[in-house]
């Protein structure tokens, strides 16, 4: 990064190293260069044929196989794996990070993620700082990357008590560089909120979408199945092994939000089992006009 403290306007990062270079890593570069905020993207990654997408797309310029080797000289370093993969990225970068570089996480869970940051990077921790890009979609790799793809979308920060509140304020920077409006939450309460608005919905349609495949009818439910199944469904297309280490790093969160889901619909069954169409009439009107109040941004702070 030039200058000792520039403006938020001027910040420049010369050397960004993006471990994961997938939709949000990859995203995340595309922002930058397109916000003319970075010098070089180097990226590392573990498929080959991803890497080479991201090359070609010129999300990245360099590639590198080494994930301690790109850091070395980073002022910026996202980790945009699997979390399951964080402690030992850590571990593996430590030894290379510059004393100034800022190290950020992509991940979906966070007390899980600061724990793997305390336990690799010691006394390294206040050059980290937790986010989470609040922009998924059901399609990953570099191929699914774009520039625009964090404009006008939420990244939380969950900053530690080690970091400096200059640290955290170049965080905010570089995802504002890429079009993202920025919250802050401690760890334990992202966490539990994620757990019920976006864990919870990816487990269900996973066991609804694995539920009908294993069906001795499953091609005529899924011959018949139209736009209502298409848009529960949608997040089931999502990357498996991102979301297996999401659920089980949130499990304690999840459980209790799939133990709340569970009595809610057993609350249901009563009126549906005895016929009164009066009371789900009246449930599905309130979760109507509850949804229609969130797209109209009532609840956005």
């Amino acid at each position: 990064m030039t200058g000792a403290t520039p403006s938020a306007s001027t910040i420049r990062f010369e050397r960004v190293a993006v471990i994961g270079v997938g939709l949000i890593g990859g995203s995340f570069a595309l922002g930058l260069k397109a916000a003319g905020r970075c010098s070089s993207v180097v990226g590392v990654g573990r498929n080959p044929d991803n890497m080479r997408v991201a090359s070609e797309r010129g999300i990245i310029d360099i590639v590198e196989a080494d994930a301690a080797e790109a850091v070395r000289g980073a002022d910026l370093v996202l980790v945009a794996t699997p979390v399951a993969q964080f402690e030992q990225l850590f571990a593996r970068i430590v030894s290379n990070l510059s004393p100034s570089a800022l190290v950020m996480d992509a991940g979906s869970t966070k007390q899980d993620v600061v724990a793997a940051a305390r336990a690799a990077l010691g006394n390294r921790i206040s050059q980290f700082v937790p986010a989470h890009p609040i922009a998924g979609a059901e399609h990953s790799g570099a191929a699914a990357a774009k520039a625009d793809l964090f404009h006008k979308k939420r990244v939380v920060l969950a900053p530690l008590e080690e970091n400096s509140p200059q640290l955290v304020e170049l965080a905010a920077i570089a995802w504002e560089a890429c079009g993202a409006r920025i919250s802050r939450m401690t760890p334990a309460e992202h966490d539990a909120v994620f757990a019920a608005v976006s864990h919870l919905p990816h487990f269900l349609a996973y066991a609804l979408v694995h539920e009908y495949a294993g069906r001795a009818n499953q091609e005529q439910l899924f011959g018949y199945a139209a736009g209502g199944f298409r848009d529960f469904t949608r997040i089931a297309s999502s990357h498996p092994e991102m979301w297996r280490d999401i659920c089980v790093a949130n499990r304690e969160a999840l459980v209790a939000e799939l133990d709340r889901y569970v009595d809610k619909l057993q609350a249901m069954r009563i009126p549906l089992m005895t016929g009164d169409g009066a009371a789900l009439e009246e449930v599905f009107g309130e979760a109507r006009d509850a949804r229609n109040r969130w797209l109209a941004g009532e609840f956005d702070r």
